[in-house]
């Protein structure tokens, strides 16, 4: 299975022209997309009226998610969550839970089981760009109890939402075997959807690290790999070669190849493609993905 998260929260145009802040242009990628190959569509929707940050409105996430359906009509739509965490700025102040997209109802949606420190740079925006006008270096920490996960875990279950785990580090993995264990991740949620972020803070790129990671699982899981800049294809290739799906795509990594900018997500999707069937892998499409993830063959609408 490909997945292709075409923008994320982070970067924007500053750091890549060809990265798609509007929804235009988050529909155009997205198509682009799905026909090179990429079986779910992950999507961070941009604020309008500030795109180089992410909106917390999930009727524009409604209405990204309605224009990616009409023209992919059976893809797998993934919408950002970032279920249930709390983010700890550097003025201490604790936010409430942060549920963005949960009220939109996409097929999928993050869960972030991650108990994480985040330090980015995000350089200014020149005109035309608008947005931030100074460099800012934006420093939290997130973190989700046992007792969140479960309200979260419950919210996407009332709104036949799959999710999907996102892990940073390996105590991550013992957390979501202690959901499981625990009846948190019922059979609703099987088999398990867990994503690893391989990012240059969390975790080793090394085949002995990618063999624990498989090792730590929960029964019943699917693993997907995500790894961020240089060390993207490196990491991915020897997860294709683990018999692991994959993540590509603009919120992850803003380049085709060292020092040459991506003209496109489906310029990476096309990538890992010829890399995974150079590799014997074959491409899941969105009706095999479907099946494997146990989500609905009736594609949803909105």
């Amino acid at each position: 299975i490909i997945t292709c998260a075409i923008t994320g929260s982070n970067a924007g145009k500053e750091a890549n022209p060809n990265l798609p802040e509007l929804v235009e242009e988050q529909v155009e990628q997205a198509y682009a997309a799905y026909q090179a190959g990429a079986a779910m569509i992950h999507i961070h929707r941009r604020d309008p009226n500030n795109p180089c940050e992410m909106t917390q409105d999930p009727e524009m996430y409604k209405e990204v998610n309605r224009l990616i359906r009409e023209k992919c009509p059976d893809v797998i739509i993934n919408n950002t969550c970032v279920g249930g965490r709390k983010r700890f700025g550097t003025s201490t102040k604790v936010s409430d839970m942060m549920l963005t997209s949960i009220d939109a109802c996409p097929e999928v949606a993050s869960l972030d089981t991650s108990n994480y420190c985040s330090k980015v740079k995000l350089p200014a925006r020149k005109p035309p760009l608008f947005g931030r006008d100074e460099t800012v270096v934006r420093e939290t920490s997130y973190s989700l109890t046992d007792s969140e996960a479960l309200q979260v875990l419950q919210m996407m279950k009332a709104r036949n939402i799959k999710p999907e785990f996102e892990c940073f580090q390996l105590a991550d993995l013992h957390y979501i075997n202690r959901l499981v264990k625990a009846g948190y991740a019922d059979q609703f949620n099987a088999p398990h959807m867990v994503q690893y972020v391989f990012t240059p803070g969390s975790g080793w790129p090394t085949g002995q690290y990618l063999a624990t990671l498989v090792q730590c699982c929960p029964p019943n899981c699917m693993l997907g790999v995500i790894a961020t800049g240089a060390q993207q294809f490196p990491i991915l290739a020897q997860a294709l070669c683990a018999g692991l799906h994959v993540r590509v795509g603009m919120e992850d990594n803003i380049y085709i190849e060292r020092g040459v900018l991506a003209q496109s997500n489906a310029q990476l999707v096309e990538k890992i493609v010829r890399i995974a069937t150079d590799l014997g892998r074959k491409i899941a499409t969105p009706t095999q993905a479907r099946q494997m993830l146990g989500i609905s063959q009736t594609p949803r609408t909105w």
